[in-house]
């Protein structure tokens, strides 16, 4: 009779969020190396106050400025901390007491409305930061390459309006589970709720919209960049234009492409493990079943990875700042605008284009 509960209680639930991983095992396998809670807890913490010290750094910085090509590109940044962290605070708030209390889902969530919620925070904290690197870096690519075709540059309002687009996109995948489209399921090691990667048609769908929509995020902030990156080279080494650089482009374009670098490293293995795994598994006959153990241990290896993101985030606008960069490197000074690039400008241009 023992033997025969579990397998009724699994088939129970396996139209529920309880269907892919078994919640009762996780609590033996809780103190596994792979599913430490003390990395949860310990990076958590971390990722907090390093998001934390950033957002002071940002808002102290902001006032002080009164270039609006870099008060737009830091409030792209701020948008980026802010979901850093509230991704870490919404996400941790629900994992770590897990961990520590080891409480049991099917009591305490039996309709599944706490696992679709940290499903969604996942994915609407997990897909903004991919598209908000694309999208600083489209900004970038146009005001370096075609610095002439506005006359103005974005303001600030404008800016948070397009991180609130960003916001509402996201936001709108997150919900696409909720609304019938693919389901969120708890994962191993029963602490957290993420996307379904079984092979019946909708969770295929879900997870390659997620999984490509990230690729494709992470590979139009590379061609941007280096498209940007190639421009700024090509003009600075100028023999006219050696000594009229300026500094602030540079540093834009550091922090940009230590965002993407990050982004890529780790965000590529998952991304690419999802439409791997959903794909290799699509000649199944597409019923709900178990996913494998191995396949959930290395998803939790690829979310552990994605964590680095968040943390990692903050610190490349900390340290690749002017004022800290110009300690490192010395030679570092203001110089004229990116504008004084371009020697041959009428006059009257130039005071319209330098009036910001």
């Amino acid at each position: 009779g023992n033997m025969e509960r579990p397998n009724r209680s699994t088939a129970d639930r396996l139209d529920t969020c309880f269907g892919v991983f078994n919640a009762t095992d996780g609590r033996s396998d809780a103190q596994n190396s792979i599913a430490s809670p003390w990395f949860s807890t310990a990076f958590g913490l971390i990722g907090l106050c390093s998001n934390l010290f950033a957002l002071c750094v940002l808002i102290s910085s902001s006032r002080k400025l009164s270039s609006r090509t870099r008060s737009s590109f830091l409030v792209f940044l701020c948008g980026l901390v802010v979901t850093d962290f509230m991704g870490l605070l919404v996400t941790a708030s629900v994992i770590i007491p897990y961990h520590f209390i080891k409480f049991a889902w099917t009591e305490v969530d039996p309709g599944c409305h706490l696992c679709n919620f940290l499903g969604f925070s996942m994915v609407f904290f997990g897909q903004c930061p991919l598209l908000l690197g694309a999208t600083m870096a489209g900004e970038r690519f146009f005001g370096i390459n075609h610095p002439f075709s506005r006359s103005t540059s974005i303001s600030k309002r404008r800016a948070w309006s397009i991180v609130g687009l960003v916001w509402g996109f996201s936001c709108v995948l997150g919900l696409l589970p909720v609304l019938g489209l693919g389901q969120y399921t708890l994962q191993y090691p029963g602490s957290w709720c993420f996307l379904t990667l079984l092979p019946d048609t909708g969770n295929v769908i879900f997870c390659l919209l997620f999984a490509l929509l990230g690729i494709f995020s992470v590979l139009l902030s590379f061609i941007f960049n280096t498209v940007s990156v190639v421009t700024l080279c090509r003009v600075y080494h100028d023999r006219e234009s050696v000594q009229r650089r300026r500094d602030s482009e540079v540093e834009m374009m550091v922090q940009l492409v230590g965002i993407m670098t990050i982004a890529t490293i780790c965000w590529m293995p998952l991304l690419i493990f999802m439409v791997q795994t959903v794909l290799q598994q699509l000649p199944a006959d597409g019923r709900a079943r178990m996913l494998p153990t191995e396949t959930q241990e290395m998803l939790l290896i690829y979310i552990r990875m994605v964590t680095w993101n968040q943390i990692l985030d903050p610190w490349v606008y900390i340290l690749f700042r002017r004022a800290v960069l110009q300690r490192v490197y010395p030679s570092l000074r203001p110089r004229p605008s990116i504008l004084s690039l371009y020697p041959v400008l009428n006059p009257s241009l130039r005071r319209k284009f330098t009036a910001d």
